[in-house]
Order: C-alpha cells, then sequence, then structure tokens
C-alpha cells in the first residue's frame, strides 16, 4: 500500500498531546492528517497498519511493512521517506525508537511530522511533531502504536488502543476494531474520506511477493472504514473460494462445498463466485448443481452466458453441457 536526541520524551508510553503547531509546513508537504495503528499479532507474526483520513487516498502514503522488518505510519504533514527508510533501518537491526532518533534528527521539518513503528520483535516507537494540528498524540501499549493528529477529540488514539487490547481474532479484525473506535471517539475533524489497511505475513517459498496478506484501500467513499471491512471480508470469502478450488483439484469434494459455502455466503452477492463454484461442481460431477449456480450467476449478470463458451475444459469442464441445459 512511508534529534534532536534519544532523550526526548516521545519515546513515552502513555498517551500525549502535543501544543498547536508553530512551524509552518513546507509547500510541497502532503497533508495526510489522519489516525492510524500499527500492530503485530505475536502468535502469526504478522505486521499491520490500518489508516482513515478525511483525504483522498491516504493509503497511497501512509502504510508500510514488510514482513520479519517491521511497519510504520507516517502522516500528518507526511514525508513517505519515513516507511521505507524506517524499514531499512529496522532490517539491519536498529531498534524502533533509535530509527526515529536517526531520522527525525536529520529532518527540518520533523516538527509537522507524525510516525508510528513496530519492529517484527514487537517493540514500538511513537514520534508526534509539536507542529502537528491539535488535537494531536500518539500511545504505545503491548503489540500496537496508536496515533493521530488533526482530530476532533483527544480520545481518539486512546480508544483505537483500548479497542485493539480487547478485540480477539486475526490482526485485521483488531485493527479494523482500531479504526472503528477511534471513529466513535471523533476521528478526523474534517470527517471521512478514505481508508487502508496492509498485513504482511510468512510468504510463501520462493515468493516474496506472497507476504501481502491484506492490502486493500478506499481511496474515496462516504464511509471508509465500514467499506474497507467489507472489502476485507470480499477478499476472505475470494479466498476461501480458491481454497475451494484446490480441495476440489484434490479430489477432497466434502471440504471443497464446505468452503465455497461459507464464500457463497460472505459475498452473497457476488455473481463471481457463484459462477466458478458452477464450475467446481461441474469438476466434482454435480451437474445439476452446477447448472442452477450459472444461471443465478447469469441472472445476476448476463455477461457470463456470453463468456462460458469461450472457456476451456480446464478452465470450465464440461461447458457445453452447462450451456445446453441453459437453453429454454
Amino acid at each position: 500500500m512511508r534529534r534532536v536526541s534519544l532523550i526526548r520524551a516521545f519515546f513515552l508510553s502513555r498517551p500525549m498531546q502535543r501544543p498547536r503547531p508553530s512551524p509552518r509546513p513546507a509547500s510541497r508537504d502532503r497533508l495526510a492528517s489522519t489516525f492510524s495503528i500499527v500492530a503485530r499479532d505475536p502468535k502469526t507474526k504478522e505486521l499491520g497498519v490500518a489508516v482513515q483520513s478525511h483525504y483522498f487516498s491516504v493509503g497511497s502514503a501512509v502504510p508500510w511493512a514488510e514482513y520479519g522488518v517491521g511497519a510504520v505510519a507516517t502522516q500528518s504533514f507526511v514525508e513517505p521517506a519515513y516507511g521505507p527508510r524506517t524499514l531499512r533501518l529496522l532490517a539491519r537491526g536498529v531498534t524502533p525508537a533509535q530509527a526515529l532518533a536517526r531520522l527525525t534528527a536529520q529532518d527540518a521539518r520533523r516538527e509537522v511530522r507524525q510516525v508510528g513503528v513496530i519492529d517484527a520483535r514487537g517493540r514500538t516507537a511513537g514520534w508526534t511533531g509539536s507542529g502537528c494540528i491539535e488535537h494531536a498524540g500518539h500511545v504505545r501499549g503491548t503489540e500496537y502504536a496508536a496515533q493521530g493528529n488533526l482530530l476532533a477529540s483527544p480520545k481518539v488514539w486512546p480508544a483505537m488502543g483500548r479497542a485493539f487490547e480487547s478485540t480477539q481474532g486475526a490482526l485485521a479484525d483488531r485493527l479494523l476494531a482500531a479504526l472503528e473506535a477511534g471513529q466513535r471517539a471523533g476521528g478526523d475533524a474534517r470527517g471521512m474520506q478514505s481508508a487502508a489497511i496492509l498485513v504482511v505475513g510468512r510468504p510463501e517459498a520462493g515468493k516474496p511477493w506472497t507476504q501481502r496478506k491484506v492490502d486493500l484501500r478506499v481511496e474515496d467513499h462516504p464511509s471508509p472504514i465500514r467499506e474497507l471491512r467489507r472489502l476485507v471480508t470480499l477478499q476472505r470469502a475470494f479466498s476461501l473460494g480458491d481454497e475451494a478450488d484446490q480441495a476440489a483439484l484434490q479430489g477432497d469434494a466434502r471440504r471443497a462445498e464446505t468452503m465455497y459455502a461459507t464464500a457463497v455466503r460472505m459475498a452473497a452477492g457476488s455473481d463471481e463466485l457463484r459462477f466458478w463454484r458452477g464450475a467446481m461442481r461441474m469438476r466434482l460431477g454435480r451437474h445439476a448443481a452446477a447448472v442452477e449456480d450459472v444461471r443465478a450467476a447469469i441472472r445476476m449478470n448476463p455477461r457470463w452466458r456470453k463468456l462460458l463458451p469461450r472457456l476451456g475444459e480446464d478452465q470450465f469442464p464440461h461447458a457445453d453441457d452447462v450451456l445446453r441445459a441453459l437453453r429454454p
């Protein structure tokens, strides 16, 4: 989908609030004022970032993460370079606190920056410059750091931390819960526009690109956090469909049917999943059920009828039989 000295008090783990800005931001700075959270799942070792802002495409600037290294949220008058530069330092064994100390010491505009960092060991650091627009602050807890600026209330970032701590389940669910809590506590003072979530995990052998387990953005929407949760659910449904297809290819019909049934329930309005479940069922020899799936998909999206004859046997087995069954 980012010193002054090491004894600066910004490494405190308690919530903090900074005064109104004094330095003027440079004209080139992008105002990605927002609230975000970086976090780690100690069981799966996944790392993630979630963010919301009243700013177009906030996910293109704020979140950065690399499996086995760390996660970064860079925001306020954002300097995206904090993302890759922090990750490079973490990869070399530098702690999050040391990384932020080095980078902010080199940044003449550090007082308008806000950065949250977590590494692969769960260590965190936060920086909220004195020039960040109030309400602004950050909080660090076990396996997370939450931060925000230009907020409607100073309750936002503590609420995010509490929600992350109290929510069970996958890291993506805990990150979303933190965003939802931040919004309930007031959110961005300007309102809502865009949101993003990035979760990285152990990649498949020889396939480093598979580390991105969740990488979703809502660029412009009246309810971006709600839309982001919908997209996370939709991604899980399609992932289940892929796993079901693999199970069918391995001859495990019961597992394939169970997984596809769950996927279709999760994404009830998806003609895509209904169509490809039809293909899977033809592969398993369930002709009548396959025809019903394809018929349902065509009712939702008539273009499937034109696509079906173009598909090869490996893509949709016995497609001609389905086409004949669909004729009036």
